[in-house]
This record gives structure tokens, C-alpha cells and sequence, in this order.
């Protein structure tokens, strides 16, 4: 983003915060340093990032996979917070006019307080069983897997999505062959994770090999893309 258009956004993150109230969070991505890519947020308590924060899981998918091409934004999609909270978040994107990504401008929802009051008063009338029963946030385990994750580093970040990854593909990463690591460096530089300074470092720790080794992976996946 151009400095006018950074100090508009930051102005409206700033409106939205107090106008919407403590439980909105709005956090203004610029997507030119996806390592530190938040600079403006409000209410930052609800997803506990600061600025300079690095992007998202799903912001890095929607820079990888042009996604934002197609539309404008994204609404009412669940988030995931530190503290295992289920969040409704929606998406602006910013685009400048080319209709090519330069920002993003994301609204995150906490109604927790909501939820606690509800069940409050209908503890007044249903047993506790059954409002745990069909208490939304008692499914948080089968929503982690599709849901936006919020972190403050890259060390975050990284290992979310590569969690993910190998939860999703059934990988033990305490015994991976060689090509189980380019099938995960393959779907990780799907997923845009290498657009962040360090990541190919914490991806290295993380599957424990090289440095040079993930190159050689990317390099390869880079070539046989090529060829085709």
C-alpha cells in the first residue's frame, strides 16, 4: 500500500475498533512484508498479535492461489484465537487498480461474552449437560483444521501450518522419507508459507533436515512445474 492509501486504512481500523466496541478486533495487513505484515490494529487483546505481526494461514493462501482475483472479500468464516476461541472473521481485500492484492483489512468477532450470557439464562430452564451438549464452542476440535490461525511470529506461523499439514496427510514427522518432506514442502509452498522471512529456516527444525535441503526440495518442485 501507498502511504495515502495506509493512512486512510489505519484511520478506519482505528473508527471501526471504537465504534464496533472491544470485542471486534481489526487488524490492517499490507502484504508487502508478509514477515511483519500487520500495521494498524484495534482491540488487539481478542487475537493477542501486535503490530508487525505476520500474516495468516488464510491470508498467505489467498496471496499463493489469487483467490482475491475472483472477489472482494470473504465474510463470517471461523478463526481460531491463543486461547482455543472460535472467532467470526470476514475479510476485506484492498486492491489497487490493476485489481492486484495490496492489503487486507480483517474484522474479528469474539462473542464470548454473548455465548456466556446465553447460557446463563438458559441454565434457567435446561440442565447443564444439555447446554454443553449443544454449546458451539464445544466442537472447537473438528473446526481446527479449516480455520484461520492467529500468530506473533514466524515460529507460529510455520509450525500452525505445518501441523496442519501433517495432521491433514497423516504424516509422523518423527520418521519422515525423503518423499514425505517434498510432498510437505510441496503443499507448504502451496500454502505461500516460504513467502516469509525464516520460514524456510523453522521448516528445516521442523522436519529435521538442512537448510540447503528444503531449497533442493523447492528447487526441484520449481523445475518438475517447469517441465510440465
Amino acid at each position: 500500500m501507498d502511504d495515502l492509501m495506509l493512512k486512510h486504512y489505519s484511520i478506519l481500523v482505528e473508527f471501526l475498533g471504537k465504534t464496533l466496541g472491544p470485542d471486534y478486533e481489526i487488524a490492517l495487513h499490507d502484504i508487502k512484508d508478509p514477515t511483519n505484515s500487520i500495521v494498524a490494529i484495534a482491540n488487539s487483546h481478542v487475537s493477542g498479535r501486535t503490530i508487525g505481526a505476520p500474516m495468516t494461514n488464510l491470508g498467505l493462501n489467498v496471496m499463493s492461489d489469487k483467490s482475491y482475483l475472483d472477489t472482494d472479500y470473504r465474510l463470517n468464516y471461523n478463526g481460531i484465537s491463543k486461547e482455543q476461541r472460535i472467532l467470526r472473521c470476514s475479510t476485506l481485500f484492498i486492491k489497487d487498480e490493476n485489481n492486484e492484492l495490496v492489503g487486507m483489512l480483517c474484522i474479528n468477532f469474539d462473542d464470548k461474552r454473548y455465548v456466556d450470557i446465553s447460557n446463563q439464562i438458559l441454565k434457567l430452564c435446561h440442565p447443564d449437560k444439555l447446554i454443553e451438549q449443544n454449546s458451539r464452542h464445544s466442537s472447537i476440535n473438528s473446526l481446527l483444521q479449516d480455520a484461520e490461525t492467529f500468530s506473533d511470529s514466524i515460529v507460529e506461523t510455520t509450525a500452525s501450518v505445518l501441523n496442519k499439514v501433517l495432521n491433514e496427510n497423516n504424516i509422523p514427522i518423527d520418521r519422515l522419507t525423503q518423499e514425505e518432506r517434498l510432498k510437505i514442502v510441496d503443499i507448504l509452498n502451496q500454502k505461500g508459507i516460504f513467502m516469509l522471512k525464516g520460514a524456510v529456516s523453522e521448516v528445516a527444525k521442523q522436519l529435521h533436515c538442512s537448510e540447503p535441503s528444503i531449497y533442493r526440495y523447492l528447487n526441484k518442485l520449481n523445475k518438475d512445474k517447469s517441465d510440465d
